[in-house]
């Protein structure tokens, strides 16, 4: 017989720990973004002092006879989040462990994110604690932003990324509306947390609160929209750059019409509440996916234009 030698089939070459490690960290803010929206569904439903008691609930750490939906809100709000916790942990041991293979701020990105998630649980404790006292749940809410950018961030500077030189001065606009959405956000959680629009529509207490979050629509809204149009307006635009933008715009749109139903709904409708928190975290995440696609669209090499080739003369001349 003839032994016939079959060439070994191609295999897939591994992925390199920069890779690796960026998927890893946006599969985290993407947890993060679950875990915003498992917190705001906690406080909608009044499930924010379900479990009397931190860390366990009721003094067990699955509690049984207590269950009911209040409880497995607050208990699975905290479940999550203790998660999110190791998976930090783990992120600062893989980023030193081969910091020689990763840029030198990641090592140090990663120790942001872990002091944020510590300063995290510990405002979680202190809600429950203080009995929900409003500026330590606008802190806790604004502190969980701040993880989900810094995720968001640090994973998109670690993913590999050809760009086309093209951004210009988008990436700053796409800041400004960044740190416009999350300024709003945070006023968002303060309407939240005192209970704002009940107590202005019921007995014209804290209007000025409610009116503050309203009147921040605008600025947010005007840089958003800019950016959508500077972005169309743009030529060569790297197309992930313009999907970015047009999401933002989708976004920045439903949202005012979630912001302005629940108004409308006197915040009667839970689903509607949460998902307006949820879509003002995924259009900030948005904007700041730009602005960190966009800075590093930025430092890649102009392409060459047409009009700047130059071809050499080839015709022969007379010796």
């Amino acid at each position: 017989m003839v032994d016939i030698a079959f060439p070994p089939l191609p295999t897939k070459a591994a992925a390199s720990p920069r890779e690796w490690i960026g998927r890893f960290v946006l599969g985290m803010a993407a947890e993060t973004l679950f875990l915003m929206a498992l917190g705001s569904a906690t406080r909608v439903m009044n499930a924010g002092l379900a479990c009397p008691d931190w860390p366990l609930c009721y003094g067990e750490l699955i509690p049984q006879k207590q269950m009911n939906l209040q409880v497995f809100l607050e208990w699975f709000h905290r479940l999550t989040a203790s998660s999110m916790g190791l998976f930090a942990i783990a992120l600062v041991g893989f980023c030193w462990w081969y910091r020689r293979e990763l840029p030198k701020w990641a090592p140090w990105t990663a120790l942001l994110a872990l002091s944020l998630v510590v300063f995290q649980g510990i405002l979680g404790g202190l809600t429950v604690t203080e009995l929900l006292r409003f500026d330590i749940v606008t802190a806790h809410l604004g502190t969980a932003l701040l993880f989900f950018v810094t995720l968001l961030s640090m994973g998109l500077g670690l993913r590999s990324y050809t760009g086309t030189g093209t951004a210009g001065k988008l990436p700053w606009i796409g800041g400004v509306a960044a740190v416009l959405v999350f300024a709003q956000s945070i006023l968002g959680a303060l309407v939240g947390s005192r209970w704002a629009v009940h107590q202005c529509l019921s007995g014209s207490q804290l209007c000025a609160v409610m009116n503050s979050h309203i009147a921040g629509v605008v600025p947010a809204t005007i840089a958003t929209i800019t950016l959508v149009i500077l972005a169309y307006r743009t030529p060569a635009l790297n197309p992930p750059l313009r999907r970015l933008a047009t999401i933002a715009g989708s976004l920045i749109v439903l949202q005012i019409a979630l912001g302005i139903a629940t108004l409308k709904l006197r915040l009667q409708v839970e689903p509607l509440t949460v998902s307006h928190q949820a879509i003002g975290a995924l259009l900030l995440g948005t904007l700041v996916a730009f602005t960190v696609l966009g800075c590093r669209d930025r430092h890649q090499v102009n392409p060459v234009r047409p009009s700047e080739i130059t071809v050499p003369d080839t015709t022969l001349q007379p010796g």
